[in-house]
């Protein structure tokens, strides 16, 4: 019948399903790109749109109703310094889903969620290439 079934469950409680979208959309905000299944990537995407519409209004209210979602600082930074300044002259259709394939282990239908954001730059030396990341030792 369809009555009830607004909310996708993905097999967790509400407040599983609640900390996990909100970790995803945080990772989102962060990393620009992240790969997932392709429920949680449906039901991801509402919620980063909610979001970035809410960070919009740019108001004390709206930043404390984006701060329950997004915890941590860093990430809560980024997304007002260089996420949501991008999608100023947006009004929806902040993300998009690309299928992927199915994952090797168990066949789950795999998706990228991306932000449709600008690339961030890369750093070039003098002659125009790639740095290349240097990587710290961990010393025991």
């Amino acid at each position: 019948m369809g009555h009830q079934d607004k909310v996708t469950k993905l097999g967790r409680t509400k407040s599983h399903r609640e900390a996990m979208l909100a970790n995803m959309a945080m990772s989102l905000f962060a990393h620009r790109m992240i790969k997932t299944t392709d429920a949680k990537a449906k039901a991801l995407r509402p919620l980063v749109d909610r979001l970035i519409t809410t960070a919009k209004k740019d108001t004390l209210a709206s930043k404390r109703l984006v701060a329950k979602t997004i915890h941590v600082k860093e990430i809560f930074k980024k997304f007002y310094d260089d996420v949501v300044p991008q999608f100023k002259d947006r009004d929806s259709g902040f993300t998009r889903v690309i299928k992927l394939g199915v994952r090797r282990g168990d066949g789950a239908p795999l998706s990228v969620v991306e932000l449709l954001t600008e690339k961030p730059k890369e750093k070039t030396d003098a002659k125009g290439k790639k740095k290349a990341k240097t990587k710290t030792a961990k010393t025991k």
